[in-house]
């Protein structure tokens, strides 16, 4: 938005509460973040921590996979690289991508909760952003998915568009 100042347009100035602490970071009080278990993923994880730690907030990690037929899943863990064909079936590897999660977050002194979730990545994470009163969601510059991985991914598109809080995307691949 803009207004005219002296014939010149000037953006208006807006007035938006911060949260901030001592040292001038961002306080938040709920941080979600997701991980497929993957290196980079794990990257988000790491930031996700940081900042929770920074701010004293909770940390809850995720993962979210999407069951298919049995038929589907083993066309496609043919084409898929092995590290994540896993996310085509069944939620036991993904306890164990947001145990991999948890463990980053331990290294760096942060407790976290952990949540499995069934369902399409953005979607999911959305919703249980806005179940769990998450004030920051940490997501990953690209996933691993189909062409959009040589983009910004559609998991972080469709967060930053959507989200109800504020998001931090991590650049996690160059």
């Amino acid at each position: 938005m803009c207004a005219r100042s002296g014939g010149v347009l000037a953006p208006r100035r807006e007035t938006r509460r911060v949260r901030l602490l001592h040292d001038g970071a961002m306080s938040y009080k709920r941080i979600l973040t997701g991980t497929d278990g993957s290196p980079p993923s794990l990257e988000g994880v790491r930031h996700a921590a940081a900042v929770a730690k920074a701010s004293g907030a909770e940390l809850v990690i995720m993962c979210v996979y999407r069951p298919v037929d049995p038929v589907t899943v083993e066309q496609w863990k043919e084409q898929a690289p092995p590290e994540f064909a896993w996310r085509l079936g069944p939620a036991s590897p993904a306890e164990g991508a947001v145990e991999r999660g948890v463990a980053v977050a331990k290294e760096m002194g942060v407790e976290a909760r952990t949540r499995v979730e069934q369902g399409d990545p953005a979607e999911t994470i959305l919703k249980v952003a806005e179940l769990e009163d998450a004030d920051l969601i940490v997501v990953g510059n690209r996933g691993m998915e189909g062409p959009s991985r040589f983009l910004l991914g559609s998991v972080p598109n469709v967060i930053s568009h959507h989200a109800p809080c504020d998001v931090l995307i991590v650049k996690t691949y160059p």
